[in-house]
């Protein structure tokens, strides 16, 4: 994809880098494929405000994609790759041969007329989906089930893959975004590519407004609070807040939130930091 530098013509796009949306093709949703999608404001379902920090922003509608790709053994057609409001990654419009049409995240390199397949027989070329027993190792894979059938789960952002490292008997073994080294059922499904938009994190808002089109509010910091607001809060002058730590006095650093003794820990051969996962 292609970033887009702004002239600097007014101060808020004189730090502005955006998508340049090369990869784009219409801006126009198949509307069979489209809902409603309503904003909560951060408020839980008694009205009562239990996220800070959200509220107004642009209306959006949600896209209907496909992450079971369960529709095996039918060639489809790409018709159209599409931005997509509610994720990072853009989504492309699928044609099946019997007429259904189906969203599915665009893999890197995907183009308009591609031919794309999901079955347990098709070749592992970008956009297929197969199991992972069926792939050759050092595939680059997304859109990864953790169970069969329940649909793809991990490596769904925008510019995230997972590298297929080894095969076991029951198991196969990828090597997360993260770094870490972990066991998925040989017999789940994921499709072969890297995500697209992979230089999305190098874009700048500008200004403060384009986070309020997307509903982000400005967001207050913990030590210019008062010590009943936060625990970071009080102190004469410009005191430190002391340990980083949440409105609730949980650490924010160094501090393991993974919950201890997880069924999934023993499939998770090496943590992200490297160190090994202890039985």
């Amino acid at each position: 994809m292609a970033l887009r530098k702004f002239k600097p013509v007014t101060a808020g796009t004189r730090w502005r880098i955006g998508n340049a949306y090369a990869e784009v093709t219409t801006n126009v949703p198949e509307q069979s494929l489209v809902e409603p999608k309503k904003r909560t404001g951060g408020r839980n379902s008694s009205g009562h405000l239990s996220m800070r920090y959200r509220g107004g922003g642009h209306k959006k509608k949600y896209r209907i994609v496909d992450f079971k790709r369960n529709k095996k053994d039918i060639k489809a057609t790409v018709v159209s790759i599409e931005y997509d409001p509610n994720r990072t990654a853009f989504i492309a419009l699928l044609n099946y041969a019997d007429g259904e049409k189906r969203y599915i995240i665009a893999p890197q390199g995907l183009q308009v007329g591609a031919t794309v397949e999901s079955g347990d027989n098709v070749a592992p070329e970008i956009g297929n989906a197969l199991q992972l027993k069926n792939m050759p190792l050092g595939t680059n894979v997304h859109n990864i089930e953790m169970q069969p059938g329940q649909g793809g789960k991990l490596s769904r952002s925008a510019g995230s893959s997972a590298q297929l490292t080894n095969k076991e008997e029951k198991y196969a073994v990828l090597k997360m975004p993260s770094g870490e080294l972990r066991k998925i059922l040989i017999n789940c499904y994921a499709t072969v590519g890297v995500a697209s938009n992979s230089d999305h994190s190098l874009q700048s808002m500008g200004k403060a407004g384009r986070n309020r089109w997307k509903g982000i509010k400005p967001r207050n910091r913990g030590v210019a609070m008062n010590p009943v607001d936060h625990p970071m809060g009080g102190g004469e002058g410009k005191a430190s807040g002391g340990q980083p730590r949440s409105r609730n006095g949980q650490y924010s650093r160094g501090l393991k939130t993974r919950t201890k003794g997880k069924g999934s820990d023993k499939l998770i051969i090496q943590r992200k930091n490297g160190s090994k996962i202890t039985k």
